[in-house]
């Protein structure tokens, strides 16, 4: 995830003004980062126990800051995460690229398996074209791409990309992500903002070979326009591979904040970034929404309300006029707060709580996506206090996404409960399409609002669940019930919790 610090970038849905109560469904997510070792692992060589123990710990953080969704980095440097017949194992893991986990399993596999238990979303991220990220560092496995392809690859300052100029290379990223898609339970594929990368001053992207070979009817003096198109085709492509392979998978880009400043473009935004997605990055977001290929749109919008180039307010407020019916969330700074920052507004999380509140003002922005999981640990500034206080005091739904065919969830069967010792106990049969569950609790004499997220007790994957048994709870004073949700988080009727006979 690139940071960029201008001279001078994850959940809310849109549901009126400050100080009003937390909505149901809000998109509330937490970047996963596995390059460099910045989330997890922590460190390369740990054992396959560590790992699993490490990724638990975080996903239990996200569960207690009441998110539902997890953004996890599966594949940094055209290398895997996961066990994948095309890209060798991540040297993230055992500090070896190519070197499998010992004892073996699936880190993707598990992760999935974890988050479902917690009724998380996980959406899989990919870096489409870096290939290596230090060559100074790096010692390619003999199945890299480097070493298999290497006439796709260029090298750029210390890092080695794919060009995205050359089709066999779009082809192969595409085969990528549709393998991952196909074999994976996955809710999502994301991209963040590499696409060309960042520019080196004074250093051409060295392109020349691929332009010569495939300009796409593009003259020498629209280079620009021939890269932007370069990565509209990957873009189009890989929109069309993942519907018509899991239609109710989504696919989401995470762009730098600045799409264009509107000196230079009038239909862009009143900053003065000095990078921008269009005119450096070569990625036409707003094509990509208008023309609908993607599905979601999360721009790291990393700077603080105020902010003389980059005011995260008028940024909000422009991707909201400019999401063109795309869903849209916004990427938090989390990796900011910090009491000794030179920028005063980061020295503490009432920025954060700010930009939270601001985001439910704003009509069309459906959530936040914070970067990233390591701070759910270390909490800076006790920013875990202060959105549980107000923001995300409950659980909230993921929000039903409208570029998406819906699943209609059938309700779920056979539910009971059960007195077990010092706990009773819900169960309850799937329906069709019932992907996960939500558990409401109920006052015997309220009837059931559906809409107050304050009544969630929990969501979940699986088809049992225990709780404890006191006078809080104890079903003689409540009652519970029960929704299912399908793939595309539609929400089915309840079903009332009787006791067992």
């Amino acid at each position: 995830m690139k940071k960029i610090v201008l001279i001078g970038l994850l959940l809310g849905f849109a549901a009126g003004g400050f100080g009003q109560a937390a909505p149901k469904r809000e998109m509330r997510a937490v970047w996963i980062a596995t390059v460099e070792n910045i989330d997890w692992p922590s460190v390369t060589g740990l054992t396959t126990e560590q790992q699993q123990r490490e990724m638990v710990e975080i996903l239990d953080h996200v569960k207690a800051f009441n998110m539902n969704t997890v953004v996890f980095q599966i594949r940094p440097d055209a290398d895997a995460l996961y066990a994948s017949p095309l890209e060798p194992w991540s040297e993230w893991l055992s500090g070896r690229q190519g070197a499998a986990p010992d004892p073996w399993y699936d880190p993707l596999e598990f992760a999935i398996s974890e988050c479902r238990k917690r009724g998380l979303d996980i959406h899989v991220w990919f870096n489409p074209y870096r290939a290596i990220q230090n060559i100074d560092k790096t010692v390619a496995a003999p199945n890299h791409v480097t070493n298999t392809h290497p006439e796709w690859i260029v090298t750029y300052g210390n890092k080695r990309y794919f060009d995205p100029g050359i089709p066999e290379a779009r082809e192969f990223v595409a085969r990528v992500v549709s393998d991952v898609v196909r074999r994976y339970d996955i809710d999502a594929v994301h991209f963040d903002d590499y696409f060309y990368p960042y520019k080196i001053a004074g250093v051409n992207f060295p392109d020349d070979n691929s332009f010569e070979r495939s300009p796409n009817g593009y003259s020498a003096d629209r280079r620009d326009d021939w890269r932007r198109n370069n990565v509209d085709l990957i873009i189009k492509q890989l929109s069309d591979s993942i519907k018509s392979i899991k239609p109710t998978v989504e696919f989401g880009i995470s762009p730098f904040g600045v799409w264009r400043n509107q000196t230079v473009d009038p239909a862009g935004s009143a900053t003065r970034a000095g990078v921008t997605n269009y005119d450096d990055l070569y990625a036409d977001i707003l094509k990509w929404q208008k023309e609908g290929w993607i599905d979601y749109v999360t721009p790291q919008l990393y700077w603080f309300i105020g902010k003389e180039v980059a005011d995260y307010a008028i940024l909000a407020d422009w991707w909201a006029q400019n999401s063109f019916g795309c869903q849209l969330y916004i990427g938090q700074a989390l990796y900011l707060l910090d009491s000794e920052s030179r920028d005063p507004a980061w020295r503490t999380a009432g920025e954060i709580v700010k930009q939270v509140k601001l985001n439910r003002s704003i009509s069309h922005i459906a959530g936040s996506m914070f970067f990233s999981a390591k701070h759910l640990k270390s909490n800076p500034l006790r920013i875990k206090e202060q959105l549980l206080r107000e923001l995300y005091r409950y659980p909230a739904l993921t929000p039903v996404n409208n570029r998406i065919t819906p699943v209609v969830p059938a309700q779920p069967q056979q539910t009971f409960f059960q007195k077990k010792g010092k706990t009773f106990q819900l169960e309850w049969k799937k329906g069709n399409n019932n992907a996960m569950f939500v558990i409401y609790k109920f006052k015997k004499r309220d009837r059931p609002n559906l809409e107050n997220p304050e009544n969630i007790v929990t969501v979940t994957a699986q088809k049992a669940v225990s709780i404890d048994w006191n006078r809080k709870t104890k079903p003689s004073r409540y009652n519970y019930w029960v929704t299912a949700l399908s793939a595309t988080h539609h929400e089915s009727q309840p079903v009332l919790f009787e006791k067992s006979k």
